[in-house]
């Protein structure tokens, strides 16, 4: 993919924001890569037994899989930068994320350069780690390449392999649930345990949710007011191995009530789980990226804030917005364009977006995001038919394979006649068809 077939509306578009242009003449020059620098971090781990029993529930995430695929995955994301480190990684099935933030007074070492490494965590990895002990020195160097733990009685190199395109996806979507979350319950120890005692056992049917009732958090099938709702509630027995140890948890939920998220807090580390909304269902196939993807921005701006934003590592949209007087719908097709491409996470303790140092490939814009590929052929092959056009009401006929659909977008919902629409009602983001119409008008 060419920048021109991406920005198909040409530079028409450049007009539409000063700040934006200035934002890409201040950071023209290219900042140094990483590919030659072997060491990212180099240093010991202050909490070794608990970052031991956090690497471990990671590793049984990516082993794991509640959907049709089969565990093939073992291998989490490690980034270091802004004097911190986080390890992440998904389900096979795509539909558990997990992450550990290790906060700067978990290390104590050495922070080389930024970067990012893609590695497995095979059985001497998971051996080492099962084995270390509370007081045990334990010291761990991130690399371009590779990733390595040393203790006692073993040093364990892991080498860099290749991210899986499906992760990617999940990345993309994930962040977008999580800066969407608001946090609901603060559960102490003590009501933790209570909570995951009374889990459902067995791989049940149904929704479940975590409800509050005279000081006790308990699993219910019963919806309250103020409950938030579990899909795939077994999901959560991969939190079982930590819990002995964490202090306190923290419950998130996505303002459509669809997903959540579990904060384990450590003091000096967090462990965060988010769910999606079922166990069929992995954030890979979600689409909520492309409702901020309908503006039709030159490649240029996005090179632009990947530029910015690899020199400050952890942001806020609103404030760089007003910073440097970009608008904020701008702003959003901006980052919307560099989390398709895996490179935002979303720090739920911090409420902040932070950057992930993943190759900036521009061309992952399309092909991980079909729908939006495939919108813009139906603009291309000129399908799309605009009916009425108001200030708060457009209609349009779209052409499908041997059926017209039927688009309408107004001030309080937009719907389309298509299967996909039918069948979802926009909870997996939006459709080809309205997601073309929004492009075209926009």
């Amino acid at each position: 993919m060419t920048d021109l077939e991406y920005n198909y509306k040409g530079i028409s578009t450049y007009s539409k924001s000063k700040g934006i242009n200035n934002l890409v003449l201040a950071h023209q020059t290219e900042i140094e890569e990483i590919n030659n620098i072997p060491c990212f971090f180099w240093g010991s781990l202050t909490d070794p037994y608990v970052t031991a029993k956090c690497w471990g529930t990671i590793a049984k995430v990516v082993r794991s899989s509640f959907g049709p695929i089969p565990p093939s995955l073992r291998d989490p994301i490690v980034s270091a930068g802004s004097e911190r480190l986080r390890f992440e990684g998904f389900s096979s099935c795509n539909g558990v994320y997990v992450r550990l933030d290790m906060k700067p007074e978990a290390i104590d070492g050495e922070f080389i350069a930024n970067g990012t490494t893609n590695v497995d965590f095979n059985d001497p990895m998971l051996n080492a780690l099962n084995a270390i002990q509370k007081n045990e020195k334990v010291t761990l160097a991130v690399g371009q390449q590779d990733v390595q733990v040393i203790t006692s009685k073993a040093k364990v190199t892991e080498k860099k392999v290749t991210l899986p395109m499906r992760w990617i996806k999940g990345l993309t979507s994930v962040q977008l649930y999580l800066a969407d979350m608001d946090l609901k319950f603060e559960v102490n120890k003590i009501q933790t345990i209570q909570l995951f005692q009374s889990l459902p056992k067995g791989n049940v049917k149904g929704d479940f949710f975590i409800t509050k009732r005279a000081g006790k958090f308990m699993f219910s099938t019963l919806a309250t007011a103020d409950s938030v709702r579990i899909g795939g509630v077994q999901r959560l027995r991969l939190l079982e191995g930590i819990l002995a140890i964490v202090d306190k948890i923290f419950i998130y939920e996505s303002s459509d009530k669809q997903t959540c998220a579990v904060v384990a807090e450590f003091g000096k580390m967090q462990l965060l789980m988010a769910f999606s909304p079922d166990s069929y269902r992995g954030f890979s196939g979600e689409g909520n990226v492309l409702e901020t993807m309908t503006e039709n921005l030159p490649i240029e701006w996005v090179y632009g804030l990947n530029s910015l934003l690899k020199s400050n590592e952890t942001f806020d949209p609103t404030m760089l917005s007003i910073e440097n007087d970009i608008d904020f719908g701008t702003m959003d097709n901006l980052t919307s364009n560099l989390s398709s491409m895996g490179l935002l996470g979303y720090d739920l303790s911090e409420k902040a977006h932070f950057y992930r140092r993943l190759p900036f490939k521009t061309e992952r814009i399309l092909s991980l995001n079909p729908r939006l590929k495939n919108a813009k052929k139906l603009i291309d092959n000129e399908d799309i038919e605009i009916v009425e056009r108001k200030a708060d009401y457009i209609e349009a006929k779209v052409k499908g394979s041997g059926v017209v659909h039927k688009v309408i977008i107004d001030n309080a919902s937009q719907r389309c006649t298509c299967d996909w629409f039918t069948a979802y009602q926009g909870k997996r983001g939006i459709c080809k068809h309205i997601l073309g119409v929004k492009m075209m008008i926009s």
